[in-house]
């Protein structure tokens, strides 16, 4: 098997310099497709869904997040380890990248899991601290007694911005998809002892077809109207029999929780 790939933008030119002091290993590469098998979506319509830029207008998306507090940002460590509060902006409430709709948000501390070592070895969560409160509805996160929506077959949604060909640019627009949850027993066969069940849950069709992908890292999975988890990494994007994997954020909550004040 090839190496876990996070899904993390590239970015080239000046910005790749930026970028390459959030990722450590997996290695990060190409995309294979966008948030593949999904329809438009809208900011109106998930108010909580961001994205994280490198530019103080916006520019420069590299990762998606979620807003769980007027002034917090639930995202993956993977897009956050080695980044400062100067160089990370949150945009809220923009559908399309090249407008200037909604708010570009400063950023004025960042907590990444003190165990994150790597996406396949788990613990891959940040809390994004906002300079000021925003006025978009925040997702409500789950909770400790909410096992039952990691169910396997439970009817979960991943949105973002991720890219739209492979190794190309990311989809101008939010996109979202549906996908099924799938059975631990099932994850860890695609992706042996890269899988860890506390840490990850997996998502996607054995077909194939539907499948968060690179630069959809960090953005949100929501099922039963809470947000489970967050885009951390996968092989390839929407192959057969290759699901998407997500930090399984209730193991977490210990130490989200206190971050989210």
């Amino acid at each position: 098997m090839s190496d876990p790939l996070l899904r993390i933008c590239r970015i080239v030119g000046a910005l790749a310099l930026t970028i390459a002091a959030a990722v450590s290993a997996p290695a990060v590469a190409s995309a294979d497709n966008r948030i593949v098998g999904g329809t438009a979506a809208t900011t109106d319509q998930y108010p909580w869904t961001v994205y994280l830029a490198s530019g103080s207008t916006g520019s420069g998306q590299f990762c998606g997040g979620t807003l769980v507090r007027a002034n917090k940002v639930i995202t993956a460590a993977h897009c956050t380890k080695g980044r400062t509060p100067a160089n990370t902006y949150v945009v809220v409430g923009r559908t399309a990248k090249n407008t200037t709709a909604g708010t570009v948000a400063k950023v004025s501390a960042i907590w990444v899991h003190p165990s994150y070592v790597s996406a396949t070895a788990g613990s891959d969560v940040s809390v994004l601290t906002l300079s000021a409160a925003v006025t978009q509805t925040p997702a409500t996160l789950v909770e400790t007694g909410d096992t039952a929506l990691y169910a396997a077959g439970t009817s979960s949604k991943t949105l973002g911005w991720g890219a739209t060909s492979e190794g190309g640019a990311t989809s101008n627009s939010l996109l979202q998809v549906d996908v099924p949850l799938v059975s631990d027993s099932t994850c860890a066969a695609s992706y042996g002892a890269n899988f860890n069940a506390s840490a990850h849950i997996c998502a996607g069709l054995a077909a194939g077809g539907k499948d968060s992908c690179q630069g959809d890292s960090g953005g949100p999975l929501v099922a039963g109207g809470k947000l489970i988890g967050a885009v951390s990494w996968g092989e390839g994007c929407a192959r057969a029999n290759k699901y998407g994997v997500y930090t399984r954020l209730i193991t977490y909550l210990p130490q989200i929780t206190p971050q989210l004040g």
